[in-house]
């Protein structure tokens, strides 16, 4: 979808992790400015921008059924969102440094997050 003619603009800041939905239909992008953003793949149309974080967004990942996005944050959480709505469901703390990775396990029961402070 991304190409030199076509790129995908819309965050005021550098992107750092992007993850495609399992059914390839849209991309999620992470970014320094503290939003993640919903791209529609085929079109490169901006379906939501999320918001809630308070520092930068470093990790995205969608969940093994595509209805839940996780987003990891130097503001030491991780949310986990309704894709469809665009709503946040869950915010988890824990970390005592910023979350740089997140993975949902393959039956979307577990998810693992990375940090700074030296723990998974």
């Amino acid at each position: 979808v991304v190409n030199s003619s076509n790129p995908l603009t819309g965050h005021s800041d550098g992107v750092i992790s992007v993850a495609y939905s399992p059914n390839g239909q849209q991309l999620a992008s992470a970014s320094y400015d503290k939003t993640i953003k919903i791209w529609d793949v085929s079109s490169g149309q901006l379906l939501k921008s999320l918001t809630g974080h308070s520092d930068g967004v470093i990790s995205v990942a969608y969940s093994p059924n595509g209805q839940q996005l996780a987003s990891a944050s130097y503001d030491k959480t991780i949310k986990i969102w309704d894709v469809s709505s665009g709503q946040l469901l869950k915010s988890l703390a824990g970390h005592s440094d910023g979350v740089i990775s997140i993975a949902y396990s393959p039956n979307g029961q577990q998810l693992a997050s990375a940090s700074y402070d030296k723990t998974i």
